[in-house]
């Protein structure tokens, strides 16, 4: 299939490793379209929720819908807030937390690397 339409009530629930306090949903997959590689998802975070540091060997970005997000990079720390977000390349090592005082939802994409 060459495109896919994910309604808000179709979303599939899935636990992501290294993550707490938080309801992960997949919106997209790259099997759902002709040698697609995007990975998207939305992801609500309650207060205090986040994922444990690591690196994993994808590219993403991590775009703030509601709330506010700390993402912690070798370099420091930022908050993202509503209408932010953070682009960055495979492995990079991050750590993230909502550290606000209601649900943040964020949308999630990752594009994994090219199998060869």
């Amino acid at each position: 299939m060459s495109y896919k339409i994910t309604r808000a009530n179709e979303a599939a629930t899935y636990e992501a490793p290294g993550h707490y306090d938080v309801r992960t949903t997949r919106l997209h997959n790259p099997v759902d379209v002709n040698d697609g590689r995007i990975v998207m998802g939305l992801s609500h975070f309650l207060p205090g929720g986040g994922a444990s540091k690591n690196a994993i060997p994808v590219e993403f970005i991590y775009y703030i819908i509601e709330g506010e997000m700390t993402v912690t990079l070798a370099d420091g720390s930022f908050v993202l807030k509503a209408g932010d977000s953070i682009h960055c390349g495979p492995m990079t090592e991050k750590e993230i937390k909502n550290t606000g005082i209601i649900t943040a939802r964020m949308l999630v994409i990752l594009l994994p690397p090219v199998q060869k």
